[in-house]
């Protein structure tokens, strides 16, 4: 067996891994270890990715190589940093070690900004979208705190449990629960659009934009499962603001 192909089998293999498990879409993620695979000789490659696991062969003569994919996120800054490897891999810029070393390194580092910087964000975020959704500039404060507070509860619920679903469903409920407070100390005009402005940096907008692009690129298996995925995340959200008002 040929160690080099073995090498540049785990080497591709770690690129799709690290895309599928910073949300990426599962076209970019076959598209990019077929390209960096045959950009180093390797003519006959074939992969297979779903949101789960990722199957890849870089020829005849090497072995297959199975990757699971446990846990996913959405990372931005990580799917870039791993498309500019590979294109510099491509491009003859990087040996295909100094590429793996690269990957290795990004896989263990966190590119997330930290738990007090995602909860202002996302208070900041929340009150602009009440302005968006055509609210009052009196609603935006209510809405800040309910979706900055809101946020922080889904970071730690999913870090306590890691159940993603159960974490945004009692976010969910701790935005319904200060929207009313707000209302009933007078902080605030109109429910719906501290509501809507609170839960929006909880909504899944990158899992449903990449589910529709994977159907538009013949990735039914993964369309539909990521299409799931952002649903049930949705309900999750919907059916805590309905517990919070039919209770309260």
């Amino acid at each position: 067996m040929d160690t080099s192909s073995v090498f540049a089998a785990d080497c591709f293999l770690l690129a799709g891994r690290l895309l599928m498990q910073s949300g990426a879409e599962t076209y970019r993620a076959e598209d990019t270890m077929l390209r960096m695979a045959r950009s180093q000789g390797y003519q006959d490659a074939q992969s297979f990715v779903t949101p789960t696991g990722i199957i890849f062969s870089a020829g005849h003569e090497s072995p297959t190589r199975i990757a699971q994919i446990p846990r996913r996120a959405t990372d931005l800054s990580k799917i870039a940093e791993i498309n500019t490897i590979s294109r510099a891999l491509t491009a003859n810029q990087l040996s295909i070690e100094e590429a793996y070393d690269q990957l290795k390194a990004l896989e263990n580092k966190n590119l997330f900004r930290s738990e007090l910087a995602q909860v202002i964000y996302a208070a900041i975020a929340s009150g602009c979208f009440v302005i968006l959704f055509m609210g009052s500039v009196w609603d935006m404060p209510a809405a800040a705190v309910a979706g900055g507070v809101g946020h922080w509860v889904c970071l730690r619920m999913n870090a306590i449990t890691k159940v993603k679903f159960f974490a945004e469903f009692s976010a969910s409920i701790v935005v319904g629960l200060l929207t009313l407070l707000a209302l009933q100390l007078g902080l605030g005009l109109q429910e719906d659009k501290i509501i809507i402005g609170a839960v929006m940096p909880l909504v899944p907008g990158v899992p449903i934009a990449n589910a529709v692009r994977d159907m538009m690129a013949g990735h039914f298996v993964s369309g539909v499962t990521k299409g799931a995925e952002a649903s049930l995340t949705a309900l999750a959200i919907g059916s805590g603001i309905a517990f919070v008002l039919i209770l309260f």
